[in-house]
Protein backbone atom coordinates (compact mmCIF):
# COMPACT_ATOMS: atom_id res chain seq x y z
CA UNK A 1 0.00 0.00 0.00
CA UNK A 2 1.42 3.64 -1.21
CA UNK A 3 2.30 5.67 1.50
CA UNK A 4 -0.20 8.54 1.81
CA UNK A 5 1.28 12.17 1.31
CA UNK A 6 0.43 14.53 4.65
CA UNK A 7 -0.80 17.63 4.88
CA UNK A 8 1.10 20.47 6.41
CA UNK A 9 -0.79 21.88 8.94
CA UNK A 10 -0.07 25.12 10.95
CA UNK A 11 -0.29 25.36 15.14
CA UNK A 12 0.26 28.49 16.90
CA UNK A 13 3.59 28.71 18.65
CA UNK A 14 4.30 29.60 22.33
CA UNK A 15 4.64 32.78 22.22
CA UNK A 16 1.36 33.45 20.16
CA UNK A 17 -0.50 31.68 22.51
CA UNK A 18 1.34 33.75 25.54
CA UNK A 19 0.86 37.19 23.70
CA UNK A 20 -2.91 36.27 22.91
CA UNK A 21 -3.39 35.49 26.36
CA UNK A 22 -2.69 39.24 27.29
CA UNK A 23 -5.30 40.98 28.84
CA UNK A 24 -6.82 44.14 26.70
CA UNK A 25 -7.82 47.18 27.70
CA UNK A 26 -9.39 49.84 25.51
CA UNK A 27 -9.43 53.66 26.83
CA UNK A 28 -12.48 53.46 29.17
CA UNK A 29 -10.10 50.51 31.11
CA UNK A 30 -12.62 48.38 30.16
CA UNK A 31 -11.74 44.27 29.75
CA UNK A 32 -11.96 43.81 25.94
CA UNK A 33 -12.00 40.37 23.75
CA UNK A 34 -8.77 39.35 22.21
CA UNK A 35 -10.03 38.81 18.69
CA UNK A 36 -8.42 39.83 15.79
CA UNK A 37 -10.63 42.90 14.06
CA UNK A 38 -8.25 45.38 12.82
CA UNK A 39 -11.28 47.37 11.23
CA UNK A 40 -13.09 47.70 14.62
CA UNK A 41 -12.16 51.19 16.70
CA UNK A 42 -12.61 49.34 19.97
CA UNK A 43 -10.05 46.70 18.88
CA UNK A 44 -8.01 49.87 17.74
CA UNK A 45 -8.01 51.38 21.71
CA UNK A 46 -6.55 48.17 22.82
CA UNK A 47 -3.17 48.47 20.73
CA UNK A 48 -2.98 52.06 21.69
CA UNK A 49 -3.60 51.36 24.87
CA UNK A 50 -0.65 48.69 25.04
CA UNK A 51 1.68 51.46 22.76
CA UNK A 52 1.03 54.01 25.81
CA UNK A 53 2.43 51.80 28.45
CA UNK A 54 6.30 52.43 26.76
CA UNK A 55 5.23 56.57 27.06
CA UNK A 56 5.10 55.93 30.49
CA UNK A 57 7.66 53.94 31.02
CA UNK A 58 9.71 57.33 28.71
CA UNK A 59 8.28 59.43 31.55
CA UNK A 60 9.82 57.55 34.55
CA UNK A 61 13.28 57.32 32.28
CA UNK A 62 13.27 60.79 32.30
CA UNK A 63 12.37 61.50 35.85
CA UNK A 64 14.81 59.21 37.07
CA UNK A 65 17.65 60.91 34.74
CA UNK A 66 15.78 64.41 35.95
CA UNK A 67 16.66 63.45 39.54
CA UNK A 68 19.74 62.07 39.30
CA UNK A 69 20.72 65.85 37.67
CA UNK A 70 19.26 67.69 40.48
CA UNK A 71 21.79 65.53 42.82
CA UNK A 72 24.91 66.68 40.87
CA UNK A 73 23.65 69.91 40.51
CA UNK A 74 22.19 70.93 43.68
CA UNK A 75 23.19 68.96 46.21
CA UNK A 76 27.52 69.20 45.43
CA UNK A 77 26.97 72.97 44.82
CA UNK A 78 27.75 73.48 48.26
CA UNK A 79 30.64 70.83 48.86
CA UNK A 80 33.06 72.52 46.37
CA UNK A 81 35.11 74.13 49.02
CA UNK A 82 34.86 70.95 51.36
CA UNK A 83 35.98 69.40 48.00
CA UNK A 84 39.36 71.08 47.30
CA UNK A 85 40.82 70.51 50.71
CA UNK A 86 39.46 66.64 50.86
CA UNK A 87 41.05 66.87 47.13
CA UNK A 88 44.35 68.16 48.76
CA UNK A 89 44.45 65.95 51.27
CA UNK A 90 43.77 63.08 48.74
CA UNK A 91 46.94 64.26 46.48
CA UNK A 92 49.05 63.40 49.74
CA UNK A 93 48.13 60.04 50.18
CA UNK A 94 47.90 59.11 46.71
CA UNK A 95 50.91 57.63 44.90
CA UNK A 96 52.06 57.35 41.66
CA UNK A 97 48.84 57.16 39.46
CA UNK A 98 46.61 55.05 41.81
CA UNK A 99 42.82 56.29 42.66
CA UNK A 100 43.01 56.24 46.37
CA UNK A 101 41.13 59.94 46.69
CA UNK A 102 38.07 60.64 46.60
CA UNK A 103 38.02 62.22 42.94
CA UNK A 104 40.17 59.20 42.35
CA UNK A 105 37.52 56.76 43.34
CA UNK A 106 34.30 58.99 41.47
CA UNK A 107 35.99 58.49 38.45
CA UNK A 108 36.52 54.89 38.84
CA UNK A 109 32.96 54.88 39.87
CA UNK A 110 31.31 56.56 36.57
CA UNK A 111 33.42 54.59 34.34
CA UNK A 112 32.05 51.24 35.67
CA UNK A 113 28.96 52.38 35.61
CA UNK A 114 29.55 53.90 31.93
CA UNK A 115 31.10 50.38 30.82
CA UNK A 116 28.31 48.22 32.33
CA UNK A 117 25.46 50.37 30.95
CA UNK A 118 27.61 50.26 27.29
CA UNK A 119 28.24 46.37 27.64
CA UNK A 120 24.24 46.36 28.14
CA UNK A 121 24.09 48.56 25.67
CA UNK A 122 25.95 46.54 23.14
CA UNK A 123 24.00 43.44 24.10
CA UNK A 124 20.94 44.71 23.56
CA UNK A 125 22.49 45.84 19.83
CA UNK A 126 23.41 42.28 19.20
CA UNK A 127 19.74 41.00 20.04
CA UNK A 128 18.48 44.06 18.13
CA UNK A 129 20.73 42.64 14.80
CA UNK A 130 19.42 39.15 15.37
CA UNK A 131 15.75 40.16 15.90
CA UNK A 132 15.59 41.94 12.84
CA UNK A 133 16.95 39.45 10.93
CA UNK A 134 14.67 36.83 12.18
CA UNK A 135 11.52 39.23 11.34
CA UNK A 136 13.28 39.94 7.98
CA UNK A 137 13.62 36.17 6.94
CA UNK A 138 9.71 35.71 7.43
CA UNK A 139 8.85 38.46 5.85
CA UNK A 140 10.43 36.79 3.01
CA UNK A 141 9.17 34.13 3.28
CA UNK A 142 5.63 34.95 3.48
CA UNK A 143 6.37 37.32 0.23
CA UNK A 144 7.45 34.02 -1.22
CA UNK A 145 4.74 32.13 -0.23
CA UNK A 146 2.32 34.92 -1.76
CA UNK A 147 4.21 35.36 -4.98
CA UNK A 148 3.92 31.88 -5.74
CA UNK A 149 0.11 31.37 -4.64
CA UNK A 150 -0.21 34.37 -7.17
CA UNK A 151 1.89 32.41 -9.86
CA UNK A 152 -0.62 29.53 -9.25
CA UNK A 153 -3.68 32.10 -9.43
CA UNK A 154 -2.27 33.17 -12.76
CA UNK A 155 -1.68 30.52 -14.39
CA UNK A 156 -5.10 29.51 -13.57
CA UNK A 157 -6.69 32.13 -15.14
CA UNK A 158 -3.96 31.57 -18.34
CA UNK A 159 -5.72 28.28 -18.33
CA UNK A 160 -8.91 29.24 -18.34
CA UNK A 161 -8.48 32.20 -20.81
CA UNK A 162 -6.48 29.48 -23.16
CA UNK A 163 -9.23 26.76 -23.03
CA UNK A 164 -12.14 29.34 -23.44
CA UNK A 165 -10.44 31.08 -26.08
CA UNK A 166 -9.65 27.98 -28.09
CA UNK A 167 -13.33 26.49 -27.62
CA UNK A 168 -14.73 30.59 -29.09
CA UNK A 169 -11.95 30.00 -32.02
CA UNK A 170 -13.07 26.35 -32.74
CA UNK A 171 -16.77 27.52 -32.71
CA UNK A 172 -16.55 30.69 -35.05
CA UNK A 173 -14.22 29.33 -37.36
CA UNK A 174 -13.70 25.49 -38.38
CA UNK A 175 -17.22 24.43 -36.89
CA UNK A 176 -19.17 26.72 -38.82
CA UNK A 177 -17.27 26.51 -41.73
CA UNK A 178 -18.16 22.31 -41.46
CA UNK A 179 -21.85 23.01 -40.88
CA UNK A 180 -21.84 24.99 -44.15
CA UNK A 181 -19.92 21.88 -45.71
CA UNK A 182 -22.75 19.48 -44.10
CA UNK A 183 -25.87 21.02 -45.03
CA UNK A 184 -26.51 18.47 -47.31
CA UNK A 185 -26.17 15.45 -44.75
CA UNK A 186 -27.76 15.86 -41.98
CA UNK A 187 -26.08 12.63 -39.63
CA UNK A 188 -23.02 14.58 -39.70
CA UNK A 189 -24.51 17.91 -39.25
CA UNK A 190 -25.93 16.72 -36.16
CA UNK A 191 -22.67 15.45 -35.47
CA UNK A 192 -21.10 19.07 -36.28
CA UNK A 193 -23.63 20.55 -34.15
CA UNK A 194 -23.38 18.58 -31.58
CA UNK A 195 -19.71 19.47 -31.19
CA UNK A 196 -20.63 23.15 -31.28
CA UNK A 197 -23.19 22.48 -28.36
CA UNK A 198 -20.74 20.78 -26.50
CA UNK A 199 -18.15 23.77 -26.75
CA UNK A 200 -20.10 25.95 -25.68
CA UNK A 201 -21.73 24.23 -22.59
CA UNK A 202 -18.14 23.75 -21.76
CA UNK A 203 -17.46 27.57 -21.93
CA UNK A 204 -20.20 28.32 -19.29
CA UNK A 205 -19.26 25.35 -16.81
CA UNK A 206 -15.48 26.98 -17.06
CA UNK A 207 -16.95 30.98 -16.54
CA UNK A 208 -18.34 29.57 -13.47
CA UNK A 209 -15.21 28.96 -12.27
CA UNK A 210 -15.23 31.74 -9.48
CA UNK A 211 -11.85 31.26 -7.95
CA UNK A 212 -10.35 32.30 -11.03
CA UNK A 213 -13.00 34.41 -13.36
CA UNK A 214 -12.85 37.11 -10.55
CA UNK A 215 -9.40 37.89 -11.31
CA UNK A 216 -9.43 36.92 -14.62
CA UNK A 217 -12.26 39.53 -15.63
CA UNK A 218 -10.39 42.09 -13.25
CA UNK A 219 -7.13 41.63 -14.90
CA UNK A 220 -7.19 40.37 -18.16
CA UNK A 221 -10.07 41.92 -19.35
CA UNK A 222 -13.58 40.44 -20.98
CA UNK A 223 -13.36 37.08 -22.96
CA UNK A 224 -14.73 38.39 -25.89
CA UNK A 225 -12.48 40.80 -26.19
CA UNK A 226 -10.03 37.42 -27.43
CA UNK A 227 -10.58 36.25 -30.67
CA UNK A 228 -8.36 34.64 -32.94
CA UNK A 229 -5.66 33.81 -30.68
CA UNK A 230 -3.42 30.66 -31.45
CA UNK A 231 -3.40 27.68 -28.68
CA UNK A 232 0.07 27.34 -27.51
CA UNK A 233 0.14 24.82 -24.32
CA UNK A 234 0.93 26.95 -21.42
CA UNK A 235 4.93 26.41 -20.02
CA UNK A 236 5.36 27.11 -16.51
CA UNK A 237 7.34 30.97 -15.79
CA UNK A 238 9.17 31.70 -13.13
CA UNK A 239 6.57 33.67 -10.49
CA UNK A 240 8.96 37.03 -11.45
CA UNK A 241 7.61 37.28 -14.83
CA UNK A 242 3.91 35.92 -13.86
CA UNK A 243 1.57 38.25 -14.99
CA UNK A 244 -0.07 39.38 -12.11
CA UNK A 245 -2.61 42.61 -11.96
CA UNK A 246 -1.93 44.56 -9.64
CA UNK A 247 -3.07 48.15 -8.75
CA UNK A 248 -1.42 51.31 -9.03
CA UNK A 249 -3.19 52.58 -5.47
CA UNK A 250 -2.06 51.72 -2.34
CA UNK A 251 -6.02 50.83 -1.36
CA UNK A 252 -6.29 47.44 -0.58
CA UNK A 253 -7.86 46.07 -4.05
CA UNK A 254 -11.57 43.92 -3.71
CA UNK A 255 -11.20 40.61 -4.05
CA UNK A 256 -7.86 40.22 -2.55
CA UNK A 257 -4.84 40.21 -4.37
CA UNK A 258 -1.50 38.13 -3.35
CA UNK A 259 0.27 39.92 -5.79
CA UNK A 260 -0.40 43.08 -4.66
CA UNK A 261 -0.09 41.72 -0.69
CA UNK A 262 3.11 40.47 -1.82
CA UNK A 263 4.96 43.80 -3.37
CA UNK A 264 3.65 46.28 -0.48
CA UNK A 265 4.96 43.93 1.82
CA UNK A 266 8.40 43.92 -0.10
CA UNK A 267 8.36 47.46 -0.13
CA UNK A 268 7.82 48.17 3.51
CA UNK A 269 10.14 45.50 4.53
CA UNK A 270 12.79 46.86 2.68
CA UNK A 271 12.02 50.45 4.58
CA UNK A 272 11.56 48.95 8.16
CA UNK A 273 14.79 46.74 7.88
CA UNK A 274 16.75 50.10 6.72
CA UNK A 275 15.56 51.81 9.64
CA UNK A 276 16.27 48.90 12.71
CA UNK A 277 19.95 48.64 10.87
CA UNK A 278 20.58 52.54 10.92
CA UNK A 279 19.31 53.04 14.66
CA UNK A 280 21.35 49.93 15.55
CA UNK A 281 24.67 51.74 14.64
CA UNK A 282 23.14 55.04 15.84
CA UNK A 283 23.19 53.20 19.37
CA UNK A 284 26.40 51.32 18.35
CA UNK A 285 27.93 54.37 17.54
CA UNK A 286 26.97 56.06 20.69
CA UNK A 287 28.32 53.43 22.81
CA UNK A 288 31.19 53.38 21.52
CA UNK A 289 31.53 57.62 21.82
CA UNK A 290 31.14 57.66 24.81
CA UNK A 291 33.43 55.10 25.88
CA UNK A 292 36.09 57.19 23.74
CA UNK A 293 35.04 60.62 25.64
CA UNK A 294 35.36 59.07 29.14
CA UNK A 295 38.86 57.84 28.54
CA UNK A 296 40.05 61.11 26.26
CA UNK A 297 38.19 63.10 29.28
CA UNK A 298 36.94 65.09 26.21
CA UNK A 299 33.90 67.68 27.15
CA UNK A 300 32.70 68.54 23.80
CA UNK A 301 32.42 64.66 22.85
CA UNK A 302 30.73 63.82 25.45
CA UNK A 303 28.16 66.65 25.29
CA UNK A 304 27.54 65.32 21.47
CA UNK A 305 27.27 62.21 22.69
CA UNK A 306 24.70 63.47 25.60
CA UNK A 307 22.45 64.80 22.84
CA UNK A 308 22.90 61.71 20.70
CA UNK A 309 21.85 59.75 23.82
CA UNK A 310 18.63 61.74 24.43
CA UNK A 311 17.97 60.87 20.70
CA UNK A 312 18.58 57.15 21.17
CA UNK A 313 16.23 57.22 24.29
CA UNK A 314 13.17 58.46 22.65
CA UNK A 315 13.87 56.55 19.69
CA UNK A 316 13.95 53.00 21.87
CA UNK A 317 10.87 53.87 23.99
CA UNK A 318 9.03 54.74 20.69
CA UNK A 319 9.89 51.63 19.06
CA UNK A 320 8.88 49.54 21.95
CA UNK A 321 5.42 50.57 22.00
CA UNK A 322 4.80 50.08 18.05
CA UNK A 323 6.55 46.50 18.74
CA UNK A 324 4.56 45.70 21.27
CA UNK A 325 1.24 46.64 19.45
CA UNK A 326 2.63 45.07 16.73
CA UNK A 327 3.25 41.57 18.53
CA UNK A 328 -0.08 41.62 19.92
CA UNK A 329 -2.03 42.24 17.09
CA UNK A 330 -0.36 39.77 15.37
CA UNK A 331 -0.38 37.20 18.35
CA UNK A 332 -4.38 37.41 17.50
CA UNK A 333 -4.42 36.96 14.30
CA UNK A 334 -1.71 34.03 14.39
CA UNK A 335 -4.02 32.01 17.28
CA UNK A 336 -6.81 31.74 14.58
CA UNK A 337 -5.63 33.13 11.45
CA UNK A 338 -8.83 31.34 9.12
CA UNK A 339 -11.48 32.59 11.00
CA UNK A 340 -10.25 36.04 10.19
CA UNK A 341 -9.88 35.79 6.56
CA UNK A 342 -13.22 33.57 6.07
CA UNK A 343 -14.79 36.21 7.77
CA UNK A 344 -13.03 39.28 6.12
CA UNK A 345 -14.71 41.31 3.14
CA UNK A 346 -11.60 41.10 1.63
CA UNK A 347 -11.04 37.94 0.98
CA UNK A 348 -14.78 36.64 0.82
CA UNK A 349 -15.70 38.62 -1.97
CA UNK A 350 -16.31 37.41 -5.43
CA UNK A 351 -15.37 33.45 -3.73
CA UNK A 352 -17.57 31.81 -1.63
CA UNK A 353 -16.84 30.27 1.88
CA UNK A 354 -16.70 26.67 0.40
CA UNK A 355 -13.72 27.43 -1.87
CA UNK A 356 -11.75 29.08 0.80
CA UNK A 357 -12.65 26.64 3.36
CA UNK A 358 -11.90 24.45 1.42
CA UNK A 359 -8.34 26.09 0.12
CA UNK A 360 -7.23 26.84 3.74
CA UNK A 361 -7.80 23.53 5.66
CA UNK A 362 -7.49 21.11 2.81
CA UNK A 363 -9.16 18.16 4.56
CA UNK A 364 -9.50 14.68 2.62
CA UNK A 365 -12.96 14.48 4.02
CA UNK A 366 -13.70 17.74 1.91
CA UNK A 367 -14.35 17.36 -1.87
CA UNK A 368 -13.22 19.93 -3.99
CA UNK A 369 -15.94 23.02 -4.75
CA UNK A 370 -15.53 22.71 -8.73
CA UNK A 371 -15.62 18.78 -8.96
CA UNK A 372 -18.58 18.72 -10.25
CA UNK A 373 -17.72 21.03 -12.94
CA UNK A 374 -14.80 19.85 -14.00
CA UNK A 375 -16.46 16.77 -14.04
CA UNK A 376 -18.99 17.84 -16.64
CA UNK A 377 -16.37 19.89 -18.65
CA UNK A 378 -14.12 16.48 -18.59
CA UNK A 379 -18.01 14.28 -20.46
CA UNK A 380 -17.99 17.43 -23.05
CA UNK A 381 -14.61 17.09 -24.16
CA UNK A 382 -14.46 13.31 -24.19
CA UNK A 383 -18.23 13.60 -26.48
CA UNK A 384 -16.64 16.29 -28.67
CA UNK A 385 -13.94 13.82 -29.11
CA UNK A 386 -16.16 10.98 -30.14
CA UNK A 387 -18.18 13.31 -32.65
CA UNK A 388 -15.04 14.15 -34.23
CA UNK A 389 -14.00 10.74 -34.63
CA UNK A 390 -16.68 9.62 -36.27
CA UNK A 391 -16.60 12.43 -38.07
CA UNK A 392 -13.09 11.82 -39.51
CA UNK A 393 -14.18 8.06 -40.08
CA UNK A 394 -16.99 8.92 -42.13
CA UNK A 395 -17.42 12.32 -43.63
CA UNK A 396 -13.94 12.79 -45.59
CA UNK A 397 -14.90 10.28 -47.68
CA UNK A 398 -17.80 12.37 -48.81
CA UNK A 399 -16.79 15.75 -48.17
CA UNK A 400 -13.09 16.26 -48.89
CA UNK A 401 -12.90 19.63 -48.25
CA UNK A 402 -13.92 19.46 -44.40
CA UNK A 403 -10.88 17.75 -43.87
CA UNK A 404 -9.19 20.81 -43.22
CA UNK A 405 -11.48 22.58 -41.01
CA UNK A 406 -11.79 19.18 -39.22
CA UNK A 407 -8.20 18.92 -38.37
CA UNK A 408 -8.06 22.49 -36.57
CA UNK A 409 -10.55 21.29 -34.50
CA UNK A 410 -8.53 18.72 -33.57
CA UNK A 411 -6.05 20.73 -33.03
CA UNK A 412 -7.61 22.95 -31.11
CA UNK A 413 -9.49 20.18 -28.95
CA UNK A 414 -5.75 18.63 -28.27
CA UNK A 415 -4.44 21.84 -26.97
CA UNK A 416 -7.55 22.23 -24.94
CA UNK A 417 -7.27 18.49 -23.49
CA UNK A 418 -3.79 19.60 -22.39
CA UNK A 419 -4.82 22.92 -20.29
CA UNK A 420 -7.92 21.09 -19.06
CA UNK A 421 -5.33 18.01 -17.09
CA UNK A 422 -3.36 21.20 -15.99
CA UNK A 423 -5.88 23.27 -14.38
CA UNK A 424 -7.23 20.03 -12.61
CA UNK A 425 -4.21 19.65 -11.47
CA UNK A 426 -3.70 23.12 -10.25
CA UNK A 427 -7.27 23.89 -8.55
CA UNK A 428 -6.44 20.37 -6.25
CA UNK A 429 -5.91 22.51 -2.80
CA UNK A 430 -2.49 20.77 -1.94
CA UNK A 431 -0.59 23.44 -4.04
CA UNK A 432 -2.46 26.81 -2.60
CA UNK A 433 -2.92 25.20 1.15
CA UNK A 434 0.65 24.63 1.18
CA UNK A 435 1.48 28.11 0.37
CA UNK A 436 -0.59 29.59 2.61
CA UNK A 437 0.90 27.56 5.41
CA UNK A 438 4.17 28.43 4.55
CA UNK A 439 3.09 32.09 4.44
CA UNK A 440 1.63 31.77 8.24
CA UNK A 441 4.76 30.19 8.98
CA UNK A 442 6.92 32.50 8.00
CA UNK A 443 4.50 35.69 9.68
CA UNK A 444 3.85 33.79 12.91
CA UNK A 445 7.12 31.98 13.50
CA UNK A 446 9.69 33.34 12.22
CA UNK A 447 8.33 37.19 12.04
CA UNK A 448 6.67 36.96 15.55
CA UNK A 449 10.32 35.63 16.92
CA UNK A 450 11.61 38.56 15.24
CA UNK A 451 9.43 40.77 16.57
CA UNK A 452 10.29 39.78 20.24
CA UNK A 453 13.74 39.69 19.68
CA UNK A 454 13.25 43.53 18.59
CA UNK A 455 11.22 44.26 21.48
CA UNK A 456 13.55 43.17 24.25
CA UNK A 457 16.51 45.08 22.32
CA UNK A 458 14.50 48.21 22.39
CA UNK A 459 13.31 47.96 26.52
CA UNK A 460 17.33 46.94 26.92
CA UNK A 461 18.86 49.64 25.11
CA UNK A 462 16.19 52.30 27.07
CA UNK A 463 17.62 50.81 29.94
CA UNK A 464 21.19 51.45 28.98
CA UNK A 465 20.61 54.78 27.62
CA UNK A 466 18.83 55.72 31.03
CA UNK A 467 22.14 54.46 32.84
CA UNK A 468 24.27 56.25 30.59
CA UNK A 469 22.44 59.74 30.86
CA UNK A 470 22.47 59.23 34.84
CA UNK A 471 26.26 58.55 35.02
CA UNK A 472 27.25 61.26 32.87
CA UNK A 473 26.95 64.12 35.27
CA UNK A 474 29.16 62.22 37.62
CA UNK A 475 31.81 62.02 34.92
CA UNK A 476 31.39 65.51 33.91
CA UNK A 477 32.27 66.49 37.57
CA UNK A 478 35.02 64.18 38.05
CA UNK A 479 36.45 66.06 35.02
CA UNK A 480 39.46 68.55 35.66
CA UNK A 481 39.43 72.12 34.94
CA UNK A 482 40.77 74.44 32.91
CA UNK A 483 43.38 75.35 35.68
CA UNK A 484 44.50 71.71 36.48
CA UNK A 485 45.10 70.96 33.15
CA UNK A 486 47.39 73.69 32.63
CA UNK A 487 49.34 72.73 36.30
CA UNK A 488 49.15 69.73 34.34
CA UNK A 489 50.59 70.81 31.31
CA UNK A 490 53.44 72.92 33.64
CA UNK A 491 54.47 69.53 34.99
CA UNK A 492 54.85 67.22 32.26
CA UNK A 493 56.81 69.91 30.41
CA UNK A 494 59.59 69.30 33.72
CA UNK A 495 62.22 66.48 33.52
CA UNK A 496 60.48 63.49 32.21
CA UNK A 497 63.01 61.42 33.70
CA UNK A 498 62.99 62.80 37.31
CA UNK A 499 60.66 60.41 39.46
CA UNK A 500 57.52 61.28 40.57
CA UNK A 501 58.61 61.23 44.66
CA UNK A 502 61.78 63.21 43.65
CA UNK A 503 59.16 66.00 41.90
CA UNK A 504 57.08 65.77 45.29
CA UNK A 505 60.44 66.09 47.68
CA UNK A 506 61.34 69.11 45.54
CA UNK A 507 58.16 70.70 45.70
CA UNK A 508 58.37 70.02 49.77
CA UNK A 509 61.65 71.57 49.63
CA UNK A 510 60.45 74.95 47.62
CA UNK A 511 57.61 75.42 50.60
CA UNK A 512 60.48 75.41 53.33
CA UNK A 513 62.13 77.36 51.95
CA UNK A 514 64.89 78.15 49.22
CA UNK A 515 68.39 76.60 49.75
CA UNK A 516 71.24 78.97 49.14
CA UNK A 517 73.09 77.60 45.51
CA UNK A 518 76.29 76.01 46.02
CA UNK A 519 79.09 78.81 45.39
CA UNK A 520 77.39 81.32 47.90
CA UNK A 521 79.21 79.23 51.03
CA UNK A 522 81.83 82.10 51.38
CA UNK A 523 84.93 81.69 53.54
CA UNK A 524 87.37 78.40 54.05
CA UNK A 525 84.94 76.68 55.86
CA UNK A 526 83.39 75.80 52.29
CA UNK A 527 82.41 72.58 51.69
CA UNK A 528 80.75 71.19 48.13
CA UNK A 529 76.93 71.61 48.38
CA UNK A 530 75.10 68.10 48.49
CA UNK A 531 77.94 66.36 50.21
CA UNK A 532 77.74 64.44 52.93
CA UNK A 533 81.41 63.33 53.29
CA UNK A 534 83.13 63.89 56.45
CA UNK A 535 85.94 67.02 56.32
CA UNK A 536 89.17 65.97 54.52
CA UNK A 537 91.81 64.92 56.71
CA UNK A 538 95.18 66.57 56.17
CA UNK A 539 97.05 65.21 53.72
CA UNK A 540 100.26 63.89 54.09
CA UNK A 541 103.72 64.93 51.76
CA UNK A 542 105.03 62.32 50.05
CA UNK A 543 108.37 62.41 48.95
CA UNK A 544 108.11 64.00 45.15
CA UNK A 545 105.53 66.78 46.73
CA UNK A 546 102.23 65.84 46.12
CA UNK A 547 99.66 65.34 48.64
CA UNK A 548 98.98 61.70 49.54
CA UNK A 549 96.61 59.40 51.77
CA UNK A 550 99.15 56.59 52.00
CA UNK A 551 99.23 56.56 56.34
CA UNK A 552 95.69 56.47 55.98
CA UNK A 553 93.60 52.93 56.50
CA UNK A 554 91.54 51.88 53.65
CA UNK A 555 88.40 51.90 55.55
CA UNK A 556 88.55 55.86 56.61
CA UNK A 557 89.16 56.71 52.63
CA UNK A 558 86.91 58.61 51.19
CA UNK A 559 85.71 59.74 47.49
CA UNK A 560 87.80 62.81 46.44
CA UNK A 561 86.16 65.80 45.87
CA UNK A 562 85.12 66.66 42.34
CA UNK A 563 87.77 68.63 40.52
CA UNK A 564 87.12 71.89 38.89
CA UNK A 565 88.96 73.76 36.45
CA UNK A 566 90.45 77.57 37.22
CA UNK A 567 88.01 79.04 34.39
CA UNK A 568 84.82 77.06 36.45
CA UNK A 569 86.07 78.51 39.46
CA UNK A 570 85.76 82.29 38.18
CA UNK A 571 82.83 81.75 36.75
CA UNK A 572 81.06 80.37 39.80
CA UNK A 573 83.02 82.32 42.31
CA UNK A 574 82.34 85.83 40.58
CA UNK A 575 79.20 86.78 42.40
CA UNK A 576 81.25 86.31 45.71
CA UNK A 577 82.01 89.35 47.97
CA UNK A 578 85.47 88.15 48.72
CA UNK A 579 86.53 84.92 47.38
CA UNK A 580 89.80 83.21 48.42
CA UNK A 581 91.96 82.19 45.09
CA UNK A 582 94.66 80.58 47.66
CA UNK A 583 92.10 78.29 49.65
CA UNK A 584 91.16 77.29 46.42
CA UNK A 585 94.29 76.34 45.02
CA UNK A 586 95.36 74.74 48.07
CA UNK A 587 92.90 72.92 48.19
CA UNK A 588 92.04 71.43 44.47
CA UNK A 589 95.36 71.86 42.48
CA UNK A 590 96.80 68.84 42.04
Amino acid sequence: MAAMTTVPSYTPSLWVRVCHALPRLDLTMQMKDNIFVPDSWEYQQTLLVLSSLSAIALVISLLVVLSFLIHYCCCHRGDRSEGSEEEEEDEDASTGHGYSGKKGRGICCVTWVAVAAVTLCCVAIGIGFYGNSEANDGMYQLTSSLLTANYTLASIDLLISDTITGLQLSISGPLTSMEELFTGSKPFLVSTRNCRRLSENMVNLLSSISLARSRFDAGLGNDSSISGASIIPLTPVPPSVAPTAVPTGSIMPNPFSPGWAANTLMVNEDYRWLSYVLLLLLDLIVCLFILLGLAKQARWLLILMTVLAWLALFLSWGSLGLETATVVALSDFCSDPNTFVLNSTHFNTGTSSDVLDYYLTCSRRMNSPFQQLLTQSQRALSNIHTHLSSLDRNALTQFPKAEKSLREVQQILNSTEGNFHQLVALLNCRGLNKDYIDSLKGLCYDGMEGLLYLSLYSFLSALAFTAILCSLPGAWRSFPSESEEYEDSDSESEDPFTSHQARRQTASGSQRGAMAPFYNYPGAGWTPPFSSAPPLPTPNVSSNGNPGYESLPLTDRQSPPPSYSPSMLTGYGGSQSHPNPAHSRNLYSR
